[in-house]
């Protein structure tokens, strides 16, 4: 497989990665996803990938390596739900969620000097009500800070899942099932 620079300082990015045996460097994009004023969460997630891509790119120009620029966005009744500003803000943002389907919407561009891949994927969780208690020992951790939503589906939420439809990779932030094709050599 080919080496690639993950443009993104995400932990969970970087293990999925590993996970699947593929060889990066971690390297982050610098941008001010607070800028975009969009509602849609798709084109909000799309917008904000492809940001990140052209910020990458005028930091650091064509990279021997190809790119990958991901980011995720998380949706309740039909609301954008962005990362928590605080504890308060992520309790409000996750108690939309109890008892609800959320979608969790993930865009990742891979760029080489051979081609440039898109893609947008979306993976659906109904969940249980969330016990208050557990929620609030939850929000002691911080574990919810600079999630989309708030929410660790591999975490916190797991033990609430009563239905997916979609890869558990593209709620983590990665959707490493379509990416890997074209890491092959």
């Amino acid at each position: 497989m080919k080496k690639i620079i993950l443009a993104s300082n995400s932990i969970t990015r970087g293990d999925i990665l590993k996970t699947h045996g593929i060889d990066f460097i971690q390297k982050a994009a610098h941008f001010d996803e607070e800028s975009l004023n969009i509602k849609n969460p798709i084109e909000f997630v799309y917008r904000a990938t492809k940001g990140k891509m052209d910020s990458f790119l005028q930091q650091y120009g064509v990279e021997e390596f190809p790119i990958l620029c991901a980011d995720t966005v998380v949706t309740a009744h039909g609301k954008l739900l962005r990362k928590a500003k605080d504890k308060q803000d992520a309790r409000e943002i996750l108690l939309s969620q109890s008892g609800s389907v959320v979608s969790i919407i993930t865009c990742m561009i891979f760029k080489s000097k051979e081609l440039e891949f898109i893609d947008l994927s979306a993976t659906k969780y109904r969940f249980a009500e969330f016990d208050r208690e557990k929620l609030e020992t939850y929000l002691e951790t911080d574990e919810w800070e600079g999630k989309a939503g708030a929410c660790m589906v591999e975490g916190f939420c797991k033990s609430y899942i009563e239905e997916v439809i979609g890869y558990e990779s593209t709620a983590m932030g990665l959707c490493v099932e379509k990416l890997l094709p074209f890491l092959k050599e």
